[in-house]
């Protein structure tokens, strides 16, 4: 079967729990411990007898029973009824308290799935295919595929996740990221940056085995404290056939933002959280439930602010190694807010180069009312002027429509920003914008006019709303219906910011 037949065979049974009161993430993150469990019993069979060692059921203490039965796919699979569901869950509480990425899979890991009948015929469908057989390509896409289907649903929130991977695609592109380098993401949801870089490495170089060999246990490393969202990427990884299943997690469960690990990194690729402020709930003295703002002391910080992107863009910059490069989609109040905003981005002037920022249009991600853009900085050794001397803007955003479902943005629509963005040459860089073509989107400005702007503002726009004069060629009504809604939710987040900054 191909991969998409396999995605809509996985998929449609996720219809069937959803009327056991199964959502789709849940049902992902079962389809992520089964799905574990049966290659790893694959990679135990001839011709790989990995060896691979799984402990016996252990008590609430998490010590093991007594003649108590093996947690692997083997025993699982012949269990029925009642006992499959009692062995199942018994199990997973088993297996979160081993070391490595095992126990990273099954962390606080739960039985969703409380039909017997139901969660056999999971297992079958899961047990028919030989997985280890599959390339490491084909099983990706149908995982990729998965998490995808996941985004979509909105009402769970799973979208936050999920960084569409045309952009990402488009990003990597660009940076062009080289074999034998690290990668950071120190926000890295289901790994989407991580496995377009490992793509791009793979189909652009002639990979020795030393390269393979770095690529496959060394480059990649990152944060995510979401536990169901970090099985789902070492899940996506290893699926990639990046890591090893009895090997240590690259995927830390710490908050990035909270100190310097002291660790350095070629690469930083990253789409930080969307939520703008950070803050904590606590109960006062009078009992109450009052939220505080949370700020995070880190004396290597330019500014302190509880605003979140604002403290990754700082802690991205920490990351870099001298000769570091980042890559990264930041929602548009990063570029012009002020205080701690204006602060931020003079010194991001001054310490790296700010070579390019991408303008990003509505209607790309899941997550409703997000306007974001992506900023490219290298970083730079220290000096007593700017590093940044002058900064391109391709404005991806005016006059462009997009909807996640009817019309999603796709890798070729991006396709004349990676030639503008020109990585042969960052050097030879031509304008499309001038006099005699305003509507231009590839347009460069010096370090002294951006510094010489109100608070340096970065949101700098100069094409012209079509919509506004020319009403014959207005997009279709849901496309400029969804754009509405888009534009409302961008409001209201931004009112919503400003109650809490009053409210604090």
């Amino acid at each position: 079967m191909t991969d998409s037949i396999i995605v809509s065979k996985v998929w449609n049974f996720a219809g069937v729990l959803r009327d056991d009161g199964v959502s789709y993430g849940d049902y992902l993150e079962q389809i992520t411990y089964l799905l574990f469990l049966k290659m790893a019993d694959e990679l135990n069979q001839p011709p790989y007898n990995k060896g691979l060692a799984f402990p016996k059921l252990k008590d609430s203490d998490g010590k093991e029973i007594k003649d108590a039965e093996t947690c692997d796919w083997t025993t699982l699979s012949n269990k029925r009824g009642a006992e499959l569901e009692s062995f199942y869950s018994q199990m997973l509480r088993s297996l979160a308290s081993e070391k490595g990425i095992l126990g990273q899979i099954f962390t606080k890991s739960q039985n969703k799935i409380q039909d017997p009948a139901k969660l056999l015929k999971v297992i079958d469908m899961i047990d028919k295919e030989k997985w280890s057989l599959m390339g490491a390509d084909i099983k990706g896409r149908i995982y990729e595929g998965l998490l995808e289907k996941n985004a979509e649903d909105t009402k769970s929130g799973a979208g936050q996740y999920f960084t569409p991977r045309a952009l990402i695609k488009a990003i990597v592109a660009c940076v062009q990221p080289k074999p034998l380098k690290s990668i950071n993401d120190p926000a890295c949801g289901t790994g989407g940056f991580f496995l377009a870089a490992y793509d791009y490495m793979v189909e652009s170089n002639k990979l020795d085995r030393e390269e393979k060999a770095y690529l496959k246990n060394k480059t990649f490393h990152g944060n995510e404290i979401v536990a169901n969202t970090r099985r789902m990427c070492l899940m996506n990884m290893f699926l990639h056939n990046i890591g090893e299943i009895d090997g240590e997690s690259f995927i830390s469960a710490a908050d990035a933002l909270v100190s310097d690990d002291g660790s350095r990194y070629d690469y930083v690729l990253a789409n930080p959280p969307f939520g703008k402020k950070s803050s904590m709930t606590i109960t006062n003295e009078e009992g109450k439930l009052e939220k505080q703002e949370l700020n995070y002391n880190r004396q290597d910080f330019w500014a302190t602010t509880s605003n979140k992107q604002l403290n990754f863009l700082q802690h991205i910059k920490s990351q870099l190694k001298v000769t570091g490069e980042a890559a990264v989609v930041l929602p548009d109040n990063i570029l012009f807010e002020g205080g701690a905003g204006e602060t931020v981005r003079k010194e991001l002037l001054k310490t790296t180069e700010l070579h390019t920022i991408l303008r990003l249009p509505t209607g790309i991600f899941y997550a409703q009312g997000v306007k974001a853009n992506v900023l490219f900085f290298d970083n730079k050794p220290a000096s007593k002027v700017a590093q940044t001397k002058e900064v391109w803007i391709y404005d991806h955003r005016n006059n462009i429509h997009y909807t996640p479902k009817k019309n999603p943005m796709r890798f070729e629509h991006l396709q004349d920003f990676i030639e503008c963005y020109n990585t042969k040459n960052r050097h030879k860089r031509v304008e499309t914008w001038n006099a005699e073509n305003e509507a231009g989107r590839w347009r460069k400005f010096s370090y002294d006019e951006i510094i010489a702007r109100d608070k340096t503002n970065l949101d700098i726009f100069w094409i012209k709303d079509k919509s506004l004069t020319d009403l014959d060629n207005l997009p279709d009504p849901d496309v400029l219906a969804n754009e509405i809604v888009e534009n409302i939710e961008s409001g209201l987040n931004s009112f919503r910011e400003i109650i809490n900054t009053i409210n604090n």
